[in-house]
């Protein structure tokens, strides 16, 4: 029984196939009668430190269709953001609550809530991982082409990310290729890239055109994630041959489609005739956030 969702490896591909088919019937079921609610008289907490749209309301809203309370805590007003331990608040908040959707900076956080709390703890995204938004890819891609093995995925941008991180361990364990085009300077995790957590495989190449070559999805984030806005000359400067531009889409295969997590910063890792081409399949991606959210809580609670 899994009972977090911290970094994405407590999945392997039997539960990770189960979470699609759960994303899939709960989006097919939207808004319908009978719809399940394993959330039924739970109040669900969300600490947010950093800003965010679609990870919060997705989670408001899925939590409030699954039947359960969401309760969102600024960690900043809390006793967390004036020093409170993470086993302290890991110990109280699992008296009053069911369940946290934390999205954070250090990691160390995310899995210090699992360690000393007695509820399920779901990582919404911290500088090192961001599983919830890879499974939403990969279930964007699934419902697009009816399959994930041996599908090409090109990411452009910073490799040592959040995403970067995330989308390679899921593409290898749904059995895709993985290529990330990244400078050197922000080179993907190289223990990451050798994890083996399926049949797919994750490389890395400083060419994006070595990357894009029958490429079926392109990928791209922002270049200045929050925490790094004192980096951001610098980063636009080093990955500005890095934007995914009308050249780079054709540099793909003909009928690919271009990803982004969102929020995008056009003009900078995307321009907008790529954001707002027949290409761009951005916002159905964003849509899926909240049917894999629901997903995601259905698979934990259920």
């Amino acid at each position: 029984m899994i009972k977090h969702l911290l970094t994405g490896r407590e999945f392997d591909l039997n539960a990770f196939e189960k979470l699609m088919d759960a994303a899939a019937m709960l989006k097919a079921g939207r808004g319908k009668a009978n719809q399940p609610r394993p959330l039924e008289g739970k109040s669900i907490g969300l600490i947010f430190s950093k800003a965010s749209t679609r990870t919060r309301v997705s989670f408001e809203v899925g939590i409030h269709e699954l039947g359960g309370q969401p309760l969102y805590m600024d960690a900043g007003k809390t006793q967390m953001g004036r020093g409170e331990s993470i086993p302290d608040t890991a110990r109280v908040l699992s008296r009053f609550l069911h369940g946290i959707v934390i999205r954070t900076f250090k990691q160390s956080d995310v899995e210090g809530l699992a360690e000393w709390g007695s509820i399920p703890i779901v990582n919404a995204l911290t500088d090192d991982y961001h599983p919830c938004q890879a499974f939403c890819d990969l279930f964007t891609i699934q419902e697009r082409l009816g399959k994930l093995e041996g599908v090409k995925m090109a990411y452009l941008g910073d490799g040592a990310s959040n995403m970067a991180n995330s989308l390679a361990m899921a593409c290898k364990m749904a059995g895709m290729q993985f290529v990330i085009a990244a400078p050197e300077e922000f080179r993907p995790s190289q223990a990451i890239l050798d994890e083996n957590p399926g049949k797919g495989t994750a490389e890395w190449t400083t060419n994006p055109d070595e990357a894009l070559k029958d490429a079926d999805f392109i990928y791209t984030d922002v270049w200045v994630s929050m925490g790094f806005e004192s980096e951001a000359a610098e980063r636009m400067r080093i990955l500005e041959p890095y934007r995914v531009d009308m050249n780079a889409v054709r540099k793909a295969k003909k009928d690919v489609r271009v990803m982004h997590c969102l929020p995008a910063h056009r003009g900078d890792e995307i321009t907008d005739d790529v954001m707002d081409s027949e290409y761009s399949i951005v916002f159905d991606e964003a849509e899926n956030r909240l049917h894999m959210h629901k997903a995601i809580l259905y698979t934990l609670f259920s």
